[in-house]
């Protein structure tokens, strides 16, 4: 069980209208993914990596082809099954953070808990474990506008993760940090992945995170050019 994929598509393509012509996002994206790997999709703005990030996060459907996630077809799931699996299994982290400017940190990080449904003493819990894995701790009672753009990102790291989640989705995540920030947040993702096995999956062309990957597949034009496993991080 351990060594299936969580992610896998075949002959994916992804095809949007503009006007009377037509724009092929992904064409013919065949990939595998497994459990615990820390891997990015690169390439420049237009390859296609954000829009197969979106299908891997249930937040899109192929045009034709396949996509499976936790062995769930992605192209077959209502907009309710899509949102459990979202919920249940994934986590997500934005360039722009994406936090509630009127909640707490603590409030923040606990949102999808509640979502979940867990009860307050657990949620608490929860919360707490994941603040400390990300350093923030002592800011659970601050409100975002207190916080640095370093700060706003490992809460929505904190976020992310803390229902534990099969696979962290992450578009762009260092893309309005300085070089310092991306670096702790890369450190600070590389060793959740160790500590909870979580799989990782970015999409980026930051060269500061690439240097961190251990897989990096390269999108060119909707295809993948390059599939390259680097080993260890060298920053580790």
């Amino acid at each position: 069980m351990q060594d299936l994929p969580l992610v896998v598509t075949h002959a994916l393509d992804k095809t949007y209208a503009l006007g009377q012509t037509t724009l092929k996002a992904l064409d013919g994206i065949d990939l595998a993914i497994s459990r615990g790997e820390f891997v990015g999709l690169v390439g420049p703005s237009g390859s296609g990596k954000t829009t197969l990030l979106n299908i891997i996060g249930a937040l899109d459907v192929p045009t034709s082809g396949s996509a499976e996630i936790l062995g769930r077809s992605v192209e077959t799931l209502t907009h309710r099954e899509a949102a459990r699996l979202r919920n249940e299994h994934l986590g997500f982290i934005f360039q722009t953070f994406n936090l509630l400017p009127v909640y707490t940190v603590f409030e923040n990080v606990e949102f999808p808990l509640l979502l979940q449904g867990i009860e307050t003493g657990r949620r608490k819990q929860m919360v707490e474990e994941a603040l400390a894995w990300v350093g923030l701790a002592d800011r659970a009672d601050s409100r975002p506008s207190q916080l640095s753009g370093g700060q706003s990102q490992r809460v929505a790291i904190a976020r992310a993760i803390v229902k534990k989640p099969d696979v962290v989705l992450a578009d762009e995540p260092t893309a309005n940090l300085d070089a310092a920030n991306s670096h702790h947040i890369m450190k600070t993702m590389l060793q959740l992945n160790r500590d909870l096995h979580t799989t990782f999956v970015f999409a980026t062309h930051d060269e500061k995170v690439i240097g961190y990957l251990h897989r990096t597949i390269t999108l060119v034009d909707g295809r993948i050019a390059r599939d390259e496993h680097a080993g260890d991080s060298s920053h580790s």
